[in-house]
């Protein structure tokens, strides 16, 4: 009976057409964050196809079923080949759809948020006539193609939730940095300023960095001030209670 049961099987996948059932289309997009001049921006693409030609949006575009081995490697592979950036961190955030939020038919997509420190985009990618990092709060005035105004919201709001409790602004610094540079990242991805001394006890405690020499002081007066890198196994560190709340 189970022979048989597994040869019924077998038949049926042989046999089996998925253009037989309708499908949506579906697609991986990408709000990847940095910040330039201590402000936060968020990169985003002018496409150069129709539907919303000439409209920004945030970089993605369909899966490949036949390269992608799966939905992180979409976002990697989409955001490279619109951007010519390699993020070296991305988290899914959530998935949108619906039989409107794109004209060619039902579709659904599959955010991704990334964070990095700040690099230029290529100068000729595929299927946009411009890559560009915007200030957050210009990007969020656009009228951006899709439903991607409503994507961003999402990621930002995700963005600033989780560096609540992770050290995810981390991710927007060339190391060595300092604890101030790092402090200041916090407070711009946060919206709030921090307690100094009470950051650096709780950054210092967690035993997430490890010195890296010595900054010059600034015109050569004062006392340098230390450098540090990430200690590996940083992405996995939680805060026991949110950055900010307590002493």
């Amino acid at each position: 009976m189970a022979n048989s049961d597994s040869m019924d099987e077998q038949h049926y996948l042989a046999n089996y057409q998925a253009g037989d059932y309708s499908s949506p289309l579906v697609t991986v997009d990408v709000a990847i964050f940095t910040l330039i001049e201590g402000q936060l921006h968020v990169l985003l693409v002018q496409r150069g196809n129709h539907p919303a030609q000439g409209r920004w949006a945030l970089p993605g575009g369909f899966i490949n079923t036949d390269s992608d081995l799966d939905l992180s490697e979409a976002a990697g592979r989409k955001l490279h080949e619109k951007t010519g950036i390699n993020a070296p961190y991305l988290e899914q955030v959530c998935t949108s759809g619906d039989a409107s939020r794109d004209p060619r038919g039902w579709s659904v997509t599959v955010l991704y948020m990334a964070l990095m420190a700040h690099a230029p985009t290529a100068e000729f990618v595929e299927t946009v006539t411009d890559a560009r990092w915007w200030p957050l709060p210009s990007a969020q005035q656009q009228d951006l193609a899709f439903d991607h105004n409503h994507l961003l919201e999402a990621a930002r709001k995700r963005l600033s939730s989780k560096t609540a409790y992770t050290v995810l602004p981390i991710h927007t610094l060339d190391a060595p940095f300092t604890l101030t540079q790092l402090q200041q990242a916090f407070e711009e991805v946060l919206g709030t300023p921090l307690e100094k001394k009470s950051f650096r006890r709780r950054i210092l405690s967690a035993d997430i960095l490890e010195e890296s020499g010595e900054a010059p002081p600034p015109g050569g007066r004062g006392r340098p001030a230390a450098l540090f890198r990430p200690k590996a196994g940083l992405e996995d560190h939680a805060f026991v209670r949110v950055v900010g709340e307590g002493r």
